[in-house]
């Protein structure tokens, strides 16, 4: 509801209104004897303002709270702004500037303009305002304009303003576009009534006719780019509430388009206007409330204009609108689901608009998107259709009773739109929404309709649009129920950064994307595997339905592999495929966790996931559905470093599982590392070759990888030739996306703990760490850090900062504070999740090592503090993998006690697990040596 609808239904707000009158009289008894121009009476009035301004912010906020009513929150708001801007206008001009006999260029018209001049304010929302003055102005009416704005400055409000004649109010409309749509909003306040109506009625006589698709043209080019700039997604979990898409500003843009065009005063007049039916009118004014209650809610929690719904404000603004816990959600899911169902709501009502403007009115303009058929007037035969027809360059029904007569042509019509790649005619939309209820079981259970739906799901030229298409409209939640109920479900971490439905329509275009020949240089790997695969179809239903549980309250991916079992059948996949279906979805988290968490090169790590996967087709398909599920999570989340982890573990299983593991023995495959290392180091004198392989023991060769060894190699090398005990090296990975620090020097028991701590200090993110030692006694570590800087030099610069820093740590040069990192575990962004902190011991992963697993609430020094607590309990590390998801950490270490052996004593594995769950409680504060 707009002012001019607020206007036409009075409302008594639940705290008094002062009106200005009234004001004025507080403001001549604040003052008392005071003149009116004394410094003295200014203060009385701003101090008496100010109280005023207080106690209507702190009405409308209980307001808001009893009632929830956001929309009437905003008017309330704007309405006491109204009141004490006149108030302030009649004080300046009847006591501070009173003018006995004015002429008529002593006049002067106050007007709202902008988000103000539509009648609603946010508590931080600026305060937009016209001056209107005669065309002959005279001192007075500088003084009492400066005389508002002061007041107004001083009260902290932060205030837009323009002061023009009516001339130049329609000159500067008439050229610049963001003038225009101010004027179009214009409010009168107070002051001369003639001047406002002037300005309108040249406005809507001399600007507006004829001048309407330019002005749509120019306001969806400015949401277009403002989506952009917002990531063109609604489904983002931290949202924009006023910018963002789906947002205030799309609501706001449609009004001013409405208005322009339509030539309305309200929203509601629009449904007189056929452009909206009455049931998206009402659809309009919910979607309006709730936005205008969360924005308020924001302004008044932050003390501040912040539009951002940040994960530190989420869960204060769903207990403010009273969203509980329920079974599976938390109450901050709950809240943020209605907002993206909400948003959701506003890009229908966009596309509803946009399309009845293009096709009625506007016909030289794409409003609604980009054109996929060229624009053509009439209808026409689509070949081999007889229910569809081409109308307007746009899919459109053959007859209003298509739906009705066949349900199945519900399915069929997103199928025909991917295939012939043809938008949708605005007409069949509103059909297709209002046939939602002929999908009933009967449908979702019809043959044809399943198989058009298959077959919807596994065009890679049109998958992610049609998906989306269907989503939008709401046919694919009623089409298959258990989509439905993860439609706008956010998980709230910062691991994912879109809705449930988002990211799984997003992981099936990546697949999509990549059987178009898209991403050939990210997954090279992937697009080995694809010819390999007997049936690609099985990966885009698995990627379709493996978050598809998400929300309940138990493991997601065994519900998920329940739900395959039922719905794989419907879909027309035998029993063998929904076996491989429901297979992939339970352990579609598996070879993610195991490339990141495990030691790739310990031969135990391979021959368990092999056990598991148990086929070669199994892994191909596995591998694939990962790199597709973790490119689609959100931006920067697929990294080289990941898939090159992938590969790695498929390189160690596949041949487990083709029959070819029995051929190398481990000691093959370390006189082969030898030799081939040899064999690249042919430049030195073979005897120098022969001492430096004999420095390293056995599982350096079955661990580092080849590339590696030689630039060890070359910097151990530099440092005997220079008798250094400390050396270090750089190796930039740009297509990983990590940069490689290597450390040689004497050993020492806090070594790790060291360099982690250097990193922290370098504000440093470690992905990964491998450590060996050498028969001299000497440690050769590789920490792998996440790059930071696109320039590889300034990766260079980095990691040399980095290796200065510890060697001055290991000369007693620098010290590490044992509070490193305590600022981040006060970030705010941090504060609202729960991560429970858990620590496992483990003996089975490895033959060698026992494995130690860590996970808790991330934080800058947090495997400083870790590593510093394992070398006090004297253990040695043998390799670390550092994992971070969103918010949480999770950190693996093999390790042994110092005489190389597991750790097997119960007692001393109770003692690891309480001393690294003290590690998330950190107590007192003191400097640490290492």
């Amino acid at each position: 509801m707009t002012l001019a609808e607020a206007e036409a239904k009075p409302r008594k707000p639940l705290f008094s209104l002062k009106p200005a009158e009234v004001i004025l009289g507080e403001l001549d008894a604040a003052i008392g004897e005071a003149a009116p121009k004394s410094a003295a009476a200014r203060a009385a009035v701003l101090a008496h303002i100010r109280q005023t301004l207080a106690e209507a912010r702190r009405g409308a906020e209980a307001e808001l709270l009893a009632s929830g009513k956001g929309t009437r929150c905003a008017q309330n708001l704007s309405n006491a702004q109204d009141e004490i801007i006149a108030a302030v206008h009649l004080f300046a001009t009847r006591r501070v500037y009173p003018v006995d006999n004015p002429s008529g260029a002593e006049a002067i018209a106050l007007s709202a303009v902008g988000g103000y001049g539509r009648g609603t304010l946010a508590p931080g929302s600026d305060i937009d305002l016209l001056f209107i003055l005669p065309y002959k102005q005279t001192p007075w009416g500088e003084q009492v304009t400066e005389y508002i704005l002061y007041m107004l400055w001083d009260l902290g409000q932060k205030v837009g303003h323009a002061v023009r004649s009516v001339d130049e109010c329609i000159r500067m409309a008439r050229a610049d576009m963001t003038v225009r749509t101010a004027t179009l909003e214009a409010r009168f306040l107070t002051g001369d009534r003639t001047l406002f109506d002037q300005m309108v009625q040249r406005f809507e006589a001399e600007i507006m006719p004829k001048t309407g698709p330019e002005f749509i043209a120019a306001k969806m080019a400015e949401r277009d780019e403002r989506h952009k700039l917002m990531g063109n997604t609604r489904y983002v979990v931290e949202p924009n509430i006023k910018d963002g898409k789906g947002g205030l500003r799309d609501l706001n843009t449609l009004f001013w388009i409405g208005k322009y065009f339509y030539q309305v005063k309200t929203s509601h007049e629009l449904v007189g206007k056929g452009v909206l039916s009455a049931a998206e009118y009402r659809l309009f004014s919910r979607a309006e409330d709730f936005l205008w209650a969360v924005r308020c809610h924001l302004h008044f929690v932050t003390g501040r204009a912040e539009e951002k719904l940040t994960f530190d404000m989420q869960p204060e603004l769903a207990q403010r609108m009273g969203y509980a816990q329920r079974v599976g959600m938390l109450g901050v899911e709950r809240f943020m689901k209605r907002y993206f169902l909400v948003a959701k709501d506003v890009g229908d009502l966009t596309r509803i608009i946009c399309a009845s403007l293009e096709f009625n009115h506007a016909k030289d303009m794409d409003l609604v998107g980009r054109v996929l058929a060229p624009f053509r007037s009439g209808r026409s035969r689509i070949k081999g259709e007889t229910d569809f027809v081409l109308d307007t360059g746009r899919l459109n029904l053959a007859s209003p009773d298509v739906f009705e007569k066949d349900p199945v042509n519900l399915i069929r019509m997103f199928l025909v739109a991917g295939r012939e790649e043809l938008l949708f005619h605005p007409d069949a939309i509103k059909v297709i929404t209002r046939s939602l209820r002929l999908i009933d079981n009967r449908l979702r259970s019809d043959p044809k309709a399943n198989e058009h739906f298959l077959t919807i799901l596994t065009a890679p030229q049109s998958v992610e649009r049609i998906l989306r298409q269907m989503n939008e409209s709401g046919v694919l939640g009623k089409f298959v129920p258990d989509f439905g109920k993860i439609v706008a479900l956010m998980q709230f971490n910062m691991y994912h950064h879109y809705t449930v439905d988002e990211h799984l329509i997003r992981s099936v275009g990546v697949m999509a994307d990549i059987a178009n020949g898209g991403l050939r240089n990210d997954l090279p790997l992937t697009h080995e595997l694809l010819p390999q695969l007997n049936d690609t179809r099985l990966i885009y239903v698995a990627l379709f339905l493996h978050d598809i549980a998400k929300g309940r309250p138990e493991d997601h991916s065994i519900a998920g592999a329940r739900i395959a079992r039922k719905l794989c059948p419907r879909f027309g996949l035998s029993p063998a495929e929904t076996d491989t279906v429901s297979w992939l979805i339970e352990y579609h988290l598996l070879m993610s966790e195991i490339a990141q968490a495990r030691d790739i090169q310990d031969p135990e790590t391979a021959k368990a996931f092999a056990d598991v996967v148990q086929s070669p087709q199994r892994l191909a398909l596995l591998m694939i559905l990962t790199a597709c599920d973790i490119r689609a999570v959100g931006p920067g989340v697929w990294t080289g470093w990941k898939g090159s982890l992938l590969r790695a573990l498929y390189y160690a299983t596949e041949p487990l599982l083709s029959g070819g593991h029995s051929q190398v023995t481990q000691s093959d495959r370390i006189h082969e590392a030898r030799r081939a290392l040899a064999q690249a180091l042919a430049a030195w004198p073979p005897a120098e070759v022969d001492a430096y392989i004999n420095r390293h023991y056995d599982h350096y060769w079955l661990r580092a990888e080849p590339e590696l060894q030689v630039e060890h190699a070359r910097m151990i090398r530099q440092a005997d030739q220079t008798g250094e005990n400390f050396a270090g090296s750089i190796r930039v990975k740009a297509f990983e996306g990590i940069t490689e620090v290597s450390f040689y020097t004497p050993d020492h028991p806090r070594l790790l703990s060291l360099i982690a701590g250097a990193c922290t200090m370098q504000d440093t993110s470690i992905i990964g760490a491998q450590i060996f030692s050498t028969r001299d006694g000497h440690a050769l570590d590789t920490f792998r850090l996440r790059r930071s800087f696109t320039s590889d030099e300034d990766e260079k610069v980095r990691a040399t900062r980095i290796i200065d820093t510890v060697k001055q740590l290991l000369q007693g040069k620098r010290q590490i504070l044992i509070d490193l990192g305590k600022e981040s575990r006060h970030n705010k962004r941090l504060r609202p999740f729960a991560v429970p902190s858990q620590v496992t011991v483990s003996n089975a992963l490895s033959e060698k090592f026992t494995v130690i697993e860590v996970s808790g609430l991330d934080r800058m020094g947090l495997l400083h503090a870790l590593t510093r607590q394992i070398s006090d309990l004297n253990l040695t590390i043998g390799s670390a993998h550092i994992g971070t998801y969103g918010e949480k950490a999770v950190d693996v270490f093999y390790i042994t006690d110092l005489t190389g052996q597991k750790i097997t004593s119960k007692p001393r594995q109770r003692k690891i697990h309480d001393a690294l769950m003290g590690v998330f409680h950190p107590q007192g504060e003191k400097v640490a040596n290492g």
